[in-house]
């Protein structure tokens, strides 16, 4: 069976800090996140909890290969394509139900 996978970009309060992270379960992981689920984690230490960004995939192995290529970016880069998906940068977490 193959599993799909998502790319996700959180940023914190003030969008400073951008995160990019992937996963198979893009709701659970996202709660995780909000919930400090692991407080050691860079995402609780710089309070990156706000989903700005994400897009699905068919396999966890093409999302694995978006999330380095992100990675890879130049930071205006990442802010264009949150800018082009989510002008207003808020928190799409509370959307995901509404587009899933």
């Amino acid at each position: 069976m193959v599993r799909g996978g998502s790319v996700y970009i959180l940023t914190n309060y003030d969008n400073e800090v951008l995160y990019i992270g992937v996963t198979s379960d893009l709701l659970a992981r996202i709660v995780e996140h909000k919930e400090k689920y692991y407080p050691s984690s860079f995402t609780s230490k710089y309070n990156c909890y706000k989903l700005v960004y994400y897009e699905h995939f068919i396999s966890i192995e093409e999302a694995i290969i978006k999330e380095k290529q992100l990675k890879n970016w130049k930071r205006q880069w990442k802010i264009n394509l949150i800018h082009n998906f989510n002008p207003d940068w808020e928190d799409l977490f509370y959307k995901l139900d509404e587009q899933n």
